[in-house]
């Protein structure tokens, strides 16, 4: 291998480690949506794990508000346009609720004549609950995943082992404890443990911990 494509490749493994790092829910998509590669965030967002998104059509994970929006954006990419598009979305969260926020698309490629593809990112802007939902509110808003890897944490497992488990990378497995942490308002694991308990996610008086979310 010559020098010029090694440092390609030394390159491109450390932009897909920043990609997978990223916090913030974002994937790369074909010109017609399809996903080619989805980081842990975007992941979580779907319940899912990244490999799972890929070729699934970005326009069936998130609704757009407005049609109009999508048709304008097809037409423009068409057209070869190079601007950054924005569209405003809704979904279904793992737990249940109706998040909504809003999606931006970046055509990127490495020449202007190439068929660009479609760097995409999600930002959440708020959520509504389940309507009916009559499970516990802090165990409505956890997914299986998340329930899973706080029965893991919970029986003293570390984050590499948790990614294990659960078949995600140790950063989906850090991205989903962030994620609890800032719900439950939990300052360590330990607490965040407690609070799995207290509110339900975690069956009391069972060894090993077991999580009382349906998986």
């Amino acid at each position: 291998m010559d020098l010029a494509r090694l440092e390609a490749v030394v390159w491109r493994n450390r932009a897909l480690l920043l990609f997978d790092r990223v916090a913030m829910p974002v994937a790369v998509c074909d010109v017609y949506g399809a996903v080619l590669l989805a980081n842990p965030a975007m992941a979580a967002e779907c319940g899912t794990t990244p490999g799972r998104l890929r070729g699934r059509d970005v326009l069936d994970l998130f609704s757009p508000r407005e049609a109009t929006q999508v048709e304008r954006i097809a037409e423009a990419l068409r057209l070869r346009h190079r601007s950054r598009y924005q569209v405003s979305v809704r979904w279904r969260a793992p737990g249940g609720a109706e998040r909504y926020g809003e999606l931006t698309a970046d055509p990127v490629s490495d020449t202007v004549e190439d068929t660009p593809a479609l760097l995409v990112m999600l930002r959440v802007e708020g959520e509504r609950e389940r309507p009916g939902a009559d499970a516990p509110a802090g165990q409505a808003r956890v997914t299986p995943v998340e329930a899973r890897i706080l029965a893991l944490l919970a029986g003293g497992a570390t984050t590499a082992r948790a990614a294990r488990e659960t078949g995600l990378s140790a950063d989906g497995v850090t991205y989903h404890l962030r994620r609890l942490s800032s719900r439950w308002n939990a300052a360590n694991r330990t607490e965040l443990v407690a609070r799995a308990y207290a509110v339900g996610v975690l069956r009391p008086g069972v060894w090993p911990p077991e999580a009382a979310v349906p998986e």
